[in-house]
C-alpha cells in the first residue's frame, strides 16, 4: 500500500526512552500547564536518569486498570492481548472480525515506525511502529455514506479491575471524523521504541492521532465502526464543558482550568523556558485544510 506522508523528524529528535515512559517525578512537580517551582524542578530532573524497563513502565493513563498511575503497570498484566481481534462494520463493504495477525499480515512486509511529536501538559517526539488507519478501512471497504469512524476500547472486566468503578461510562469509546481518519498522519500502532507495545500503553493496537491531545488516543481497540452521525466519545460525555468531540491541539482556546498555549519539552532540560504550543501540535500545515471554514472556539 503506498505511503502518503513524509516524516521529516530525525532520529535525534526522538524522546529518550526512559524519559517518555517514566513521567511520574516529572508530572508530580507540574501543576496543570503552570511552571515549575523549584522543589518541582529538582524532583523532574530525577526523571531524566535511565530507568529499568520495569521503572519505565509505571506511570501511564488507562483508567480500566484503575484511576493511579501506577495502577496500569500494576494490574494490566491481566489482559490477554493474544490472540486478538477487531470487529469492524457499520457502512462498510466486508464487516466481520479481523484478527490482528491477518491484518498486519495485509500491511507492509515490516511496520514502519513513525516519529510523531505528542503533547499533554509536556511535550515529546515519539517513535511509535504502526500503520496507517487508512489501510486497515481500506480493507473493510469504506461506503461513501460513512462520515464517522467510531473506535471501542475492551471491556472485559475480570481482566481490567478499572471497570468495575463507574468512573466512565465503559466501555471506552472514540470517535473521528472520516477525512481526520483517513489522513496518513492517523496511525494504528502497534509498538514503540522497537518494541511491542506494553499492556499498560494500549496493547496490542491503539490509535495514534499526533495532532490531537493524547485522550484522544483510545487504547486496546476492539471494534471500529463506519457512521453517519457523529459517535459519542468517553470524555467528551464525562464533561462536555472541558473536552470537545475534535480535541485538537489549540494553543488559543484553554481548557476550563489552565492556559494550553505553552509547553515544556521533556529532554530538552527542565530549567529551559517554556515555549508557545504549536497549532495542531506542529502539524498545521498537513491538517489546518481538515477545519477550514470552522469556528475552532466552538468545535474544539
Amino acid at each position: 500500500m503506498a505511503f502518503r506522508w513524509t516524516n521529516d523528524l530525525r532520529p535525534e529528535d526522538v524522546t529518550p526512552e526512559a524519559v517518555f515512559m517514566n513521567r511520574r517525578q516529572l508530572i508530580g512537580g507540574l501543576a496543570a500547564g503552570t511552571i515549575l517551582g523549584s522543589a518541582g524542578m529538582a524532583q523532574a530532573q530525577e526523571a531524566l536518569e535511565p530507568n529499568s524497563w520495569e521503572d519505565i513502565t509505571t506511570y501511564c493513563n488507562f483508567y480500566e486498570f484503575g484511576t493511579g498511575k501506577d495502577d496500569p503497570a500494576k494490574y494490566a498484566s491481566s489482559l490477554v492481548t493474544d490472540p486478538w481481534s477487531v470487529t469492524i462494520d457499520g457502512l462498510v463493504d466486508r464487516p466481520g472480525d479481523y484478527s490482528l495477525g491477518d491484518i498486519l499480515s495485509q500491511m507492509t512486509v515490516e511496520e514502519r515506525l513513525y516519529r510523531f511529536r505528542c503533547v499533554e501538559a509536556w511535550s515529546m517526539v515519539v517513535p511509535w511502529n504502526g500503520f496507517e488507519l487508512a489501510d486497515l478501512l481500506e480493507l473493510a471497504g469504506v461506503q461513501s455514506g460513512a462520515k464517522y469512524v467510531a473506535f471501542e476500547t475492551a471491556y472485559r472486566p475480570k481482566e481490567m479491575p478499572g471497570t468495575l468503578f463507574p468512573v466512565l461510562d465503559w466501555p471506552y469509546v472514540e470517535g473521528l471524523r472520516l477525512d481526520e481518519a483517513m489522513h496518513p498522519l492517523t496511525i494504528m500502532a502497534t509498538g514503540l521504541y522497537g518494541k511491542p507495545l506494553p499492556n499498560q500503553n494500549g496493547a496490542p493496537l491503539r490509535l495514534v492521532v499526533p495532532w490531537k491531545y493524547g485522550f484522544k488516543s483510545i487504547k486496546s481497540v476492539v471494534k471500529i465502526t463506519l457512521t453517519d452521525t457523529q459517535p459519542p466519545t468517553s470524555w467528551n460525555k464525562a464533561n462536555p464543558r472541558e473536552y470537545g468531540f475534535y480535541s485538537n491541539v489549540n494553543p488559543n482556546v484553554d481548557h476550563p482550568r489552565w492556559s494550553q498555549a505553552s509547553e515544556r519539552a521533556i529532554g530538552g532540560g527542565l530549567f529551559a523556558r517554556r515555549k508557545p504550543t504549536l497549532m495542531y501540535n506542529g502539524y498545521e500545515e498537513e491538517v489546518a485544510g481538515l477545519y477550514e471554514g470552522m469556528d475552532l472556539s466552538k468545535n474544539f
